[in-house]
């Protein structure tokens, strides 16, 4: 098992969606944080973004984002939770948004979504 989700094509190709542990349950429902992190990086305004299920008492977890604006841009949680909601399930939106100044990253360039779990 490789802990990759992905799906089979009509065609026969497999294509890799996320991992199983980046999987966010809410409610009974799987979210997969590529899916919001996609949306987040069509914004205009966004440089950078990665999405994570937090603690949640009533609905075991809840999405939360943390995102690096480009430089120079100004803009709202109210303004990206708009957005979200434009182009995402209600149920797959973010409850907050965190600004920050950097993404922690791997040597390798990949989002260590850990970091953002621990400074939440």
């Amino acid at each position: 098992h490789s802990g990759d989700l992905g799906y089979l094509d009509n065609d026969g190709f497999v294509f890799i969606t996320g991992r199983i542990k980046e999987l966010i349950i809410r409610g009974g429902e799987n979210i997969q944080p590529r899916e919001i992190d996609e949306v987040l990086y069509s914004h205009p305004k966004i440089q950078d973004a990665a999405t994570v299920g937090v603690p949640d008492p009533l609905l075991g977890e809840e999405v939360k984002s943390f995102v690096v604006l480009k430089p120079g841009e100004k803009c709202s949680e109210k303004e990206l939770l708009d957005y979200c909601r434009q182009h995402l399930a209600a149920f797959k939106c973010p409850k907050s948004i965190a600004f920050i100044q950097e993404m922690p990253k791997s040597p390798g360039g990949k989002i260590i979504r850990r970091k953002l779990l621990e400074s939440s």
